[in-house]
């Protein structure tokens, strides 16, 4: 029934020493235990050096601006966010929304961006624009204004620095620091340049504007939030109740109207772009060609078809290149390229059945399909025009590790594989392809950041990050468990892959208590060899197994494995989980009468789930956050896989927790965030409400003024104490 996958014994744990004992305390606590791990990290244009932000050793949620100098080979601190702003930033609602979507916390410098020529650096500080020039090695600030500027760029020649203000376009010329308003008519419902929330929170994009490469021109969505339902949602706070009038796309009901723009520069002039008689659509990526050629990506309502549209603004025609169509629903692409000198580009499609790289030219003729096979394609990561080479990372070897690959563009020469390390490589190339940056990970080795040339051969460290003595994990390592990885089969035959953590001290001849983390929806992947969070082995060292499964539905393993939750949700997620517990059962050191389960979101669902529908199985669960009612979820993430409530109301019903409250036989603890802008806390209360009428007892905690990731050091140590506690008390009873 299984297939073991060894151990993965990576080289961060060396040597002997005596342990401390690991708290969640110290989990969140400064230093980060997993060490200096720097983000945002970027090759400078002009290649010669890469620059990232760095969260201090004191406080590792407050970031600056640092480099590392290819020539000299040191790293520096190139801006100290305290030299330009100190004390607390006052956030606009907006801002606190986009960083809710980016899922990004902390303060100082949290973003920035590179000229086109390398010798300029922009980022927002505390809503105004600062300009680094780094020859001058100071910081210009560009706006000083009780408005708050976000989404803020330098236009491709350098020329203009662009950001949006209370929903309106604007621009510095930097040649004589003038500022002007590009678009007027911002306001109220209208947004310009900005994206919607489902944008934002479903498909990725943060943007609502683009730079054509010659700096004429700007494409820009107008966002038009009118006919979306605006509903009045409670944030409950410790000290007061703020009511906000929220305008939320829940599944079946209205989406924003959008209308896609070209701004002229020079003249505020705007032509719109023809997007069909149909305006019930998704825009979900926009991009130039060239300087006179934009392409976008048109979405069907039903998520069903996908076309790449492109606009020619010399002829004011606009054509289709390709579509996309599926039974189900059809994945966005993010790797579109356009080769240069050539009329060609590059396109990701799972039309196979898995995501890979095809070869295109300008009239929409397909000329070949670059890789093929059982296995997806992660990233198009870079093309080398000049050596017509492409680069690319995907899981060729296994579906549990992300590695960087290299092929020839027209030569069927065959893929090479170029990382090294058994693990998890997250890349970022220079923009000629002349090197990459590695950020990288295993389940033994916290995130280390080096560069390399394309070849693979390691220049130098970023960031090593070894644990050695002086390591914020270095008292701890001696007893850090190692997972092991397996797969079962499922009830169709299917591979199931897991993740199990033994206590620490295991002994054969004992019988354990099992924590089950969970996700389990699409486009997420639990069981990678990655670096993981720190609870888990936090619990494995309390005595517990903790083991995961990524269930039908989950990524990277092709559509077959991810379509079966089409119109059922809930549905073949817990029965795979199921099957992993049936495997935990016959295991002899498992305690297969304390079994609990735990998840956040998606996983607070199947916590929930799990505990109502397969009650025989899981003692104890944890669910936070949950979505309980998919219908009060948004419109692209829920439509795209349960289709419209309207029409499909009977699946609906069938994918909400309610109609299987009666089978919960064990202990059930929610928590949720009281100003949850995301999974609405209607979630909760709505199923709250229904297991106090059924006179079902159940345990809840609520966090005043939390969000959907529940952010702040001691909140966090506060959630996972209570969910230990919870834990403890219910599965170690009648060990």
């Amino acid at each position: 029934m299984k297939r073991t996958l060894l151990a993965l014994l990576g080289g961060a744990f060396v040597g002997i020493c005596t342990a401390e004992p690991l708290t969640i305390e110290r989990i969140f606590s400064d230093p980060a235990l997993s060490g200096s791990a720097p983000r945002a990290l970027e090759y400078s244009p002009d290649g010669s050096r890469v620059t990232y932000l760095k969260g201090r050793e004191e406080d590792y949620n407050r970031y600056d601006l640092w480099e590392y100098n290819i020539a000299d080979g040191e790293s520096r601190i190139l801006v100290n966010s305290d030299s330009l702003h100190r004390g607390n930033e006052i956030l606009s609602d907006e801002e606190k929304a986009r960083r809710e979507r980016q899922r990004i916390y902390g303060s100082g410098i949290m973003e920035y961006n590179w000229s086109e020529d390398g010798q300029a650096l922009l980022f927002p500080l505390a809503g105004d624009i600062y300009y680094y020039d780094l020859n001058k090695k100071t910081a210009q600030r560009l706006t000083d204004t009780d408005a708050f500027e976000t989404d803020v760029r330098v236009s491709p020649s350098g020329r203009y620095v662009s950001f949006i203000r209370e929903q309106n376009i604007h621009l510095v010329d930097l040649k004589n620091a003038q500022e002007r308003q590009l678009t007027l008519d911002g306001k109220g419902p209208i947004k310009n340049g900005m994206a919607e929330f489902v944008a934002q929170e479903e498909m990725g994009r943060m943007t609502g504007y683009w730079w054509s490469p010659d700096d004429r021109h700007i494409a820009f969505l107008q966002v038009d939030e009118s006919p979306v339902d605006e509903l009045t949602r409670s944030e409950i706070y410790a000290d007061r109740i703020e009511m906000i009038q929220q305008r939320y796309p829940a599944a079946g009901k209205a989406n924003v109207k959008i209308r896609l723009g070209i701004l002229d520069v020079e003249s505020g002039k705007t032509r719109w772009i023809n997007l069909g008689d149909n305006q019930d659509i998704y825009i979900p990526r926009v991009q130039w060609a060239h300087k006179n050629l934009l392409t976008f990506q048109w979405q069907s309502r039903n998520q069903r078809k996908l076309e790449l549209r492109a606009f020619d603004l010399q002829n004011n025609t606009s054509k289709t290149l390709l579509g996309e169509s599926s039974d189900t629903w059809v994945n966005l692409s993010d790797d579109l390229y356009f080769l240069e000198g050539k009329d060609q580009f590059i396109w990701s499609s799972e039309r196979d059945g898995y995501k890979h790289l095809y070869l295109y030219n300008l009239n929409g003729k397909l000329l070949t399909q670059l890789t093929q096979g059982h296995w997806v394609v992660d990233e198009l990561e870079a093309v080398d025009d000049k050596k017509g080479l492409i680069y690319f990372t995907g899981r060729k070897d296994t579906s549990i590790e992300r590695h960087l690959y290299r092929m020839a563009l027209n030569e069927r020469g065959g893929i090479q594989r170029i990382s090294k390390a058994k693990g998890m490589h997250n890349i970022e190339f220079a923009k000629d392809a002349s090197g990459y940056i590695d950020k990288f990970s295993n389940v033994n080795t916290p995130p280390q950041v080096s560069l390399h040339r394309t070849d693979g051969e390691r220049v130098t460290w970023l960031e090593e990050n070894a644990v050695v003595k002086g390591h914020p994990l270095y008292p701890y390592k001696s007893d850090w468990v190692a997972p092991e990885f397996g797969s079962i089969k499922g009830s169709q035959g299917h591979r199931l892959n897991y993740r199990l953590y033994k206590p620490r001290h295991f002994d054969a001849g004992k019988r354990y208590p099992v924590m089950v983390y969970v996700y389990g929806g699409p486009h997420a992947q639990v069981v990678t060899n990655s670096w993981d969070k720190a609870f888990n082995q936090f619990m494995a060292q309390q005595g517990y197994i903790v083991f995961s499964l990524d269930n039908r539905g989950s990524a990277n393993r092709g559509t077959a494995f991810e379509n079966p939750i089409f119109k059922n949700m809930g549905g073949p997620e817990v029965e795979d989980q199921v099957a992993g517990v049936k495997y935990l059962r016959s295991l002899p050191y498992v305690d297969s009468k304390n079994i609990g389960i735990y998840g956040h979101s998606y996983g607070g669902y199947m916590a929930l789930m799990s505990m109502f529908k397969a009650g025989d199985y899981f003692k104890a669960g944890v669910s936070g956050a949950p979505v309980t009612d998919w219908a009060l979820y948004d419109t692209h993430y829920t439509e795209r896989y349960m289709g419209n409530p309207n029409t499909d109301s009977d699946a609906y019903q069938a994918s909400s927790v309610f109609p299987y409250t009666d089978g919960l036989k064990g202990s059930l603890l929610i928590y949720h965030g009281m100003a949850d802008d995301n999974v609405l806390f209607t979630n909760t209360t709505r199923l709250i409400k229904q297991l106090q009428d059924n006179g079902q007892q159940f345990e809840l905690m609520t966090y005043p003024g939390k969000k959907h990731s529940l952010r702040g050091k001691q909140t966090r140590i506060h959630q996972y104490t209570m969910i230990k506690d919870f834990f403890d008390r219910h599965l170690r009873n009648d060990s």
